[in-house]
């Protein structure tokens, strides 16, 4: 493969969504349609990746990362207009130079492959991706002359016979970088919709001898766009739905596809259970043997094997080998759940380590908190570890016994084997081995039920 450099055009409003969102942002799955676009864009590691931006670029912008060149489109004057806003963001660049859509995200990367080894084995100066359909409305077609490409012509400017044509254009081509230089800048808009034609370029090099080449994808939803919501639930459909035919044909169980919405990024090895109801995105990793779900949340998380989350949020966490967790458990950023521990129902954690063996197993918070091996949480134990300015650190040492309902107020450290009694607000550092006690003394008022009602009854 030579040298290619990627544009994205992604500068249309999008009317039909009837949004203040720029369109390529409105999500399928977690991930915007100009994300899903550039994720797949980005396996090509092209030299150069642009991307034009025209309505609500600022929000576009925002969304990109620092080696996205973002250009700005701010009149939308049709496709090739798009593309000579673009081309002085690829000065010096001498290769191959893929055309993209921020609004039609399902193209894979072995099309785009295949799109660019045809290119380049025919020597081509464009190729375009063109697919045939029963319905061929609002498509331009590709008009042949005994099998060679002649032109394409554009819906409304199409002849009656014209429009019969199967065969339509993606709007997806392979250009050289020399030819976009030599033909954009003769471009016209004249047409019935009076803008530049993109397509356009491609008549010019024809009609100058040079080779522009065709490859006909047989999968006709890689080239799906959206236009309106009911579209964007189509793709964001089909997308789930390949990555979770991807995942089954590996060897993951998955009990209800319709009904189970899963990452493209997202690594599942072999032998591993996901239930109903549960949703995987981001950068995650699932090892084997383990079961999600049912109704299980996991965003940018690691999971090692033989690992049970029920009906719990788990975001940017890493749980290892043989841990449980839930149900109703919610695991927020920066921490971790070391082996065989167990997070159970209604507990939540935030930047805290639970250490091997160690248990919180019901009506919990445990923030900035470092826990040892074999501890043992008791129910409604909280660490208190915000003093209103700062958050604070709780360390507590192996094989410790805190009990219910003890207020463990940071900064605090609570040595190997020591023990907190139930109900207690512990202020002050236990050592090992030793038992802390912080609560009043109780006090029994002997005949006092009686002397109520007496009262009562005057």
């Amino acid at each position: 493969m030579s040298d290619v450099a990627i544009v994205v055009l992604a500068a249309g409003k999008g009317t039909r969504m009837k949004s203040e969102l720029p369109k390529v942002l409105h999500k399928i799955g977690s991930k915007t349609m100009l994300e899903e676009v550039l994720f797949t864009a980005n396996k090509l590691n092209p030299k150069r990746l642009v991307v034009v931006v025209g309505f609500g670029a600022d929000k576009v912008k925002a969304t990109l990362s620092e080696d996205v060149i973002a250009v700005t489109q701010k009149v939308q004057l049709g496709t090739g207009h798009a593309m000579m806003q673009a081309l002085p963001a690829l000065d010096g660049f001498e290769g191959n130079v893929m055309i993209l859509y921020g609004d039609v995200p399902l193209l894979s990367f072995q099309t785009l492959k295949n799109l660019l080894k045809k290119h380049l084995e025919t020597k081509a100066a464009v190729t375009v991706l063109t697919a045939l359909v029963d319905d061929p409305t609002g498509y331009g077609r590709i008009i042949r002359d005994e099998g060679t490409f002649l032109k394409i012509v554009e819906q409304k400017d199409a002849s009656a016979k014209e429009k019969q044509i199967k065969e339509i254009n993606s709007g997806v081509y392979c250009f050289t970088s020399k030819a976009l230089r030599e033909y954009l800048p003769l471009l016209s808009p004249q047409n019935k919709q009076g803008e530049y034609y993109l397509t356009d370029v491609l008549s010019l090099a024809k009609s100058d001898g040079k080779v522009v080449e065709t490859l006909i994808t047989e999968d006709l939803e890689e080239i799906l766009g959206a236009n309106n919501r009911l579209q964007l639930a189509e793709l964001a459909n089909l997308r789930n739905k390949r990555k979770l035919t991807e995942l089954m044909l590996g060897g993951v169980t998955i009990f209800d596809p319709n009904n189970t919405y899963i990452d493209n990024e997202v690594e599942i090895d072999p032998d591993t259970t996901i239930e109903p109801g549960t949703f995987i995105y981001g950068k995650c990793h699932v090892a084997s043997n383990t079961v999600i779900g049912p109704y299980s949340t996991l965003i940018d998380t690691d999971v090692g094997s033989n690992v049970t989350i029920e009906r719990s949020v788990i975001v940017k966490a890493i749980i290892h080998s043989g841990a449980q967790i839930g149900p109703f458990a919610h695991i927020r950023p920066e921490t971790t759940v070391c082996e065989d521990a167990k997070v159970g129902n209604f507990v939540e954690l935030k930047n805290s380590t639970i250490g091997k063996g160690s248990k919180a197993s019901h009506l919990t918070y445990l923030g900035d908190t470092k826990l040892g091996e074999n501890v043992n949480i008791g129910a409604g134990t909280i660490t208190c570890n915000f003093d209103g300015c700062n958050k604070n650190q709780t360390e507590i040492g192996n094989n410790a016994f805190i009990g219910s309902n003890s207020s463990l107020v940071a900064p605090l450290t609570i040595g190997k084997n020591a023990f907190t009694g139930a109900g207690s607000t512990i202020t002050k550092d236990i050592p090992e081995n030793a038992l802390g006690i912080g609560r009043a003394k109780q006090i029994n008022y002997k005949d006092w039920a009686n002397k109520k009602k007496k009262r009562k009854d005057i």
